[in-house]
């Protein structure tokens, strides 16, 4: 009896400890590249998920990912929903999940595929260009409040021309700045400036859930917290893909055509009513007449294209043609004979100030700082084109500064006549958004008007430029901490009267003196600072590089 008694006895001891927890790995494949996870287990039970996806835009799959793994904790399974706009980071995370609970019935095979060949150009004389073309867009429609959906589009362009004008290879992005109220997961939003308010669709369901209070702080962090259509990665799926997807079949398209004949092959092979690559079997009575009209082989590139690409070249989501034309027109000659990988980088940034106009209304301002740049084989500048875009606020009494005075139904006060007194307050209407967005100018095509210094900014940015050549990215940013000053980011120069400047400057060697007497003929204007950060852009540009080989005969 005492036999059964301690037997029983152990079966509820048995019973009663807790299982031991259990650590799996498990991997699969995400957006960008592996997706890691961590599962830990108690017995039956998932108590703990932990993932990794160093590859994917972090901005959409760190909240994912977040969302996820909660969710699969407390469902104990891998068979959730998808976050929206982040359906391939999802995927991977509980792809990896399971792998980890079962890698017998889930395997984890490591995709092996051949690299991306990469762009192979040659020509006799070769040129870069950089083009940014803005423009405004009203709508899609309203919010369930009737309050207006707006947005302005800057797309970029960085291309290489040789002495015919043909692109012998391009680089496009774009960057997309909408209102609150417009209901993208993954769309960048501006509110207005400070002491300004919009109407907000926090969880993207089409209706209003409160109104942004703009304050200095939130501006700040709306326009640090910008990304370009390709950062957005596969937060943004349209069509066929995602932008960048679609982008890069457009540049494949470009390779080999001057800008007028990439003009005329949208004209004739996109949509006179949406500007979208022909397709066959279009219900549109007019698409179907345009299609039908060309050869087979016509028909064959097309059905190539819209494969991967069935976005516009030019409509109220921004104008890739123009900014194609532009950085044309905008061309200089490469004056090296190879380079390795081309990169292009935005980086954004707001300011506050200069201080506030005589009735005690701040200033504001955005910087988007634009970086074309071609690498040697050493991750070394080869060449560089950078430019930048300086919106602000209309009390500014800078002449030739590009205004935002806010969306339609905000206000702002206006120094019309750059006196530093406000003289009007601009009451925003749609068709006052759209030509103010349509009227930026970069600080090159801002020309002599911008004069700052020791000259123009573009003459600045020219001199730093030559800067650049030859050194990695970690190097000019060596450059900037060894020969800038530590309080405003400029050049050092002699004579200065502030003492931390003069002491670092006269610690320097002799040589180091005289490069930077060189530099200071040109540039005293500052890499990184409240006017925009250049560094930053460079890095974007290295960061996002892609390889080529470009040879070019001297």
């Amino acid at each position: 009896m005492r036999k059964i008694i301690a037997l029983a006895l152990c079966a509820m001891m048995l019973l009663t400890v807790p299982a031991m927890a259990e650590e799996l790995t498990g991997q699969a494949k995400g957006f960008g590249g592996i997706v890691t996870v961590t599962v830990v287990k108690e017995g039956n039970d998932i108590i703990s998920v932990t993932a990794e996806a160093p590859n994917d835009t972090p901005a959409i799959a760190g909240p994912a990912i977040e969302k996820l793994t909660a969710a699969i904790v407390a469902a104990d399974s891998a068979d959730v929903d998808t976050v929206a706009g982040a359906t391939r980071t999802s995927n991977g995370v509980k792809n990896a999940v399971k792998n980890a609970l079962d890698p017998v019935a889930f395997p984890f095979v490591e995709e092996v595929k051949a690299e991306a060949a990469p762009v192979v150009a040659k020509a006799s004389d070769a040129y870069i260009g950089l083009g940014v073309a803005s423009a405004g867009r009203m709508g899609p429609g309203s919010d369930d409040q009737g309050v207006g959906v707006y947005s302005f589009n800057e797309v970029v362009a960085a291309v290489v021309f040789d002495a015919e004008g043909r692109i012998l290879l391009a680089k496009v992005d774009q960057l997309e700045i909408a209102t609150p109220n417009y209901d993208g997961a993954t769309m960048p939003h501006l509110s207005g400036f400070p002491g300004q308010t919009y109407n907000n669709d926090a969880d993207h369901d089409e209706k209003v859930d409160s109104v942004i209070e703009v304050t200095p702080d939130s501006f700040m962090a709306e326009v640090e917290s910008w990304q370009t259509k390709r950062e957005r990665g596969e937060g943004y799926v349209m069509g066929t893909g995602v932008w960048a997807q679609q982008m890069d079949k457009f540049e494949e398209v470009f390779v080999g055509k001057t800008v007028e004949e990439v003009e005329q092959w949208f004209a004739a092979y996109c949509s006179d009513r949406n500007g979208r690559p022909l397709k066959a079997g279009s219900a549109n009575e007019q698409d179907a007449a345009k299609y039908n009209a060309l050869t087979e082989e016509e028909k064959a590139m097309l059905a190539d294209v819209t494969t991967a690409a069935t976005m516009s070249l030019n409509d109220s989501h921004g104008n890739i043609l123009a900014a194609l034309k532009k950085a044309y027109e905008n061309r200089v000659a490469l004056e090296i004979e190879s380079a390795s990988a081309i990169g292009l980088g935005v980086h954004n940034m707001g300011r506050k100030g200069p201080g506030t106009d005589d009735q005690g209304v701040g200033v504001y301002s955005f910087n988007n700082v634009y970086a074309a740049v071609l690498f040697d084989a050493e991750g070394k500048v080869a060449a560089s084109y950078v430019d930048q875009l300086e919106v602000a606020t209309p009390n500014y009494d800078g002449s030739t500064m590009p205004h935002l005075s806010g969306f339609p139904g905000q206000s702002y006060n206006c120094d019309a006549d750059h006196d530093e007194k406000v003289d009007s307050v601009i009451e925003v209407t749609p068709e006052s958004f759209m030509a103010e967005v349509e009227s930026w100018q970069t600080k090159r095509e801002r020309g002599e008007g911008y004069v700052m210094g020791t000259g123009v900014w573009a003459q600045q940015m020219d001199k730093f430029q030559e800067v650049f050549e030859g050194k990695t990215v970690e190097e000019i940013n060596a450059w900037f901490a060894a020969y800038c000053s530590d309080r405003n980011g400029r050049p050092l120069k002699a004579g200065s009267a502030n003492e931390q400047d003069a002491t670092k400057y006269n610690a320097l060697t002799e040589d180091a003196k005289a490069m930077l007497a060189d530099v200071t003929t040109a540039a005293t204007m500052s890499l990184n600072d409240g006017h925009g950060n250049i560094l930053g852009a460079l890095e974007k540009a290295y960061a996002n590089r892609v390889e080529i080989e470009l040879t070019i005969g001297k």
